[in-house]
């Protein structure tokens, strides 16, 4: 097991018990790259806190630090209070990006093996069955021969097997089909909800983005933006480009220095898309609707404005930073 470092002493008298993690200031250098810089993080009882950004945001190594696994080279980070330790992390669930499940072992040995580690008590006791109702078929089978899906099924009913204060989520739902990534979604919101648990999660996905209590966007290392999601689109608009042939449309756009790529796909390569196909619109997101118009020139189209989505937001707020 990785050691775990403590970063501070904290005076007892002015630790806020409403604050289960919290991050002052975070940095963490490796060489000449900084992945964290300067991050400030808390999280209370029933909060879902989305770490929003994209590879290489610095999500995983902010987590990683409030867990203690890594020394922050700047700032400070408290668990419940105190620096990360092993009677904090005790009270912690964490799910990594590689699901932390023994591969040789079954469903039900990972389940009860992680019990007794984290609460002392072993299989056959008045706690009730290890394995949950729901992965009962695969009970028997090793984690190696499992679907990916089931995996993170696992992993996930592990994660919550001790009944943690805190659960630290690093994508949880990468891989998994959108049935099972809608049934770990409502498994999230109710812990948080009816157990007051506090929740950190990392994803890429806009549609899990709004199922958070609160984001928090990263780029290279520092937050971008923070808040609810309607805070974070708050008033930005979009321009919206409705044409006969919007074929000849887009090739103006793009003529314009306006890059397209099709609603709902990333774009290629590190360069993100202004321009985005919507049906039989496109939609320019950060471009005013006078600058989309010049573009098209004397192509008959209309060009109105439209409220920004949390995705185009997003895009817009991680090329800038």
């Amino acid at each position: 097991m990785p050691e775990i470092v403590n970063t501070e002493i904290v005076d007892p008298e002015i630790v806020d018990p409403e604050i289960l993690a919290e991050c002052a200031g975070v940095s963490r250098v490796f060489g000449r790259f900084t992945a964290v810089d300067g991050v400030d993080l808390a999280v209370g009882p029933g909060e879902v806190v989305g770490l929003l950004g994209a590879n290489g945001a610095g999500k995983t190594t902010l987590i990683r630090m409030l867990l203690g696994l890594l020394p922050v080279s700047g700032g400070s980070v408290r668990l419940f209070g105190q620096p990360p330790s092993r009677a904090s992390r005790r009270r912690v669930g964490y799910l990594p990006q590689g699901l932390g499940l023994y591969d040789d072992l079954t469903i039900a040995e990972n389940l009860a093996f992680s019990r007794a580690v984290f609460t002392g008590v072993g299989p056959g006791t008045d706690r009730g069955p290890d394995v949950p109702d729901s992965l009962r078929r695969y009970a028997a089978v090793a984690v190696r021969d499992l679907p990916l899906g089931v995996a993170r099924r696992a992993a996930f009913a592990q994660v919550l097997a001790h009944a943690p204060e805190l659960l630290l989520l690093d994508e949880p739902t990468s891989g998994v089909d959108p049935l099972a990534r809608a049934r770990l979604w409502e498994t999230i919101s109710q812990t948080a909800a009816d157990d007051g648990a506090g929740v950190i999660v990392t994803t890429h996905s806009m549609e899990e983005a709004e199922e958070c209590t609160r984001l928090v966007v990263l780029a290279g290392g520092r937050v971008v933006a923070a808040g609810t999601a309607a805070q974070i689109v708050g008033p930005a608009r979009t321009a919206v480009v409705r044409a006969a042939d919007w074929a000849a449309a887009l090739t103006r756009l793009e003529a314009a220095g306006l890059r397209a790529v099709l609603a709902g796909t990333a774009p290629a390569g590190p360069a993100l898309a202004d321009t985005a196909l919507a049906g039989p619109a496109l939609r320019v997101p950060g471009r005013p609707a006078a600058e989309v118009a010049a573009a098209l020139e004397d192509l008959p189209a209309s060009v109105t404005t439209e409220p920004a989505t949390l995705e185009e937001c997003f895009f817009e707020l991680v090329e800038g930073g």
